[in-house]
């Protein structure tokens, strides 16, 4: 399997999360965007795109609806957002993205669950340098080429553009997310991924404790109701 394969996996592997989890992380965030900049999902490029990729994640209405409301109904809730770099078992680095009300209880979580597992938290910087910051798309129903000539159009500069299945998978530099969304969505082309990721630059390989240590830490780190999104390079 090739890179398209990898970009992707490492994409939707963020955080193992329960269905439950997954619904509220997707409820803070759409909060968030709605209360920063308005509810209205056609004046709210930011808080739309949350809408659609929920939605693609099978979060209920009712859930969506009801983060919307509670902004129309005057509901003042301030979430931070943190972002924790680590180092694991073996020669594993990690990045942990959290969305919170109470820095002191996530560091409180997040810390020991890497002591418990022969880790430690970082400085900032410490680890994101092995890192790509990455916009992933993925699209059906269209070739290699055409998915290239309409992201050419709309002038955007993409890293990659692969075959992955049924797919063709784009990945580019951050920056050019909305560059790139625009071409797609304007181009009437079923997007079936649609992400800003952190992207090791190389994988690792785990054996024996190592490898159950480092689950350990990723099922510890899940069970974190402020952690959002983690990253790692560690080859599953």
């Amino acid at each position: 399997m090739g890179r398209a394969y990898e970009v992707r996996k490492a994409a939707i592997q963020k955080n193992g999360a329960a269905k439950a989890k997954v619904y509220s992380n997707f409820a803070k965030e759409i909060y968030i965007a709605a209360k920063s900049g308005g509810t209205s999902l056609e004046a709210n490029d930011k808080l739309k795109q949350l809408v659609e990729k929920a939605k693609r994640n099978q979060v209920p209405s009712d859930i969506i609806n009801r983060a919307i409301d509670k902004v129309n109904s005057g509901v003042d809730e301030n979430y931070q957002s943190l972002r924790y770099e680590g180092f694991g078992p073996g020669a594993s680095t990690l990045i942990v993205d959290c969305l919170t009300d109470n820095v002191n209880r996530t560091v409180g979580f997040v810390r020991p669950a890497f002591t418990k597992c022969n880790g430690k938290l970082g400085v900032t910087n410490s680890v994101t340098h092995f890192y790509e910051n990455l916009a992933i798309f993925s699209v059906k129903g269209v070739t290699e080429d055409e998915v290239f000539e309409t992201v050419l159009n709309e002038g955007a500069d993409v890293k990659d553009i692969e075959t992955d299945g049924d797919e063709v998978v784009i990945t580019a530099d951050a920056k050019e997310y909305n560059n790139i969304k625009k071409a797609l969505t304007n181009a009437n082309y079923e997007i079936t991924l649609d992400e800003v990721s952190m992207v090791a630059l190389d994988k690792v390989t785990l054996t024996g404790e190592d490898l159950e240590l480092f689950n350990k830490l990723l099922n510890m780190l899940d069970e974190i109701e402020d952690v959002q999104n983690v990253y790692h390079n560690v080859e599953l």
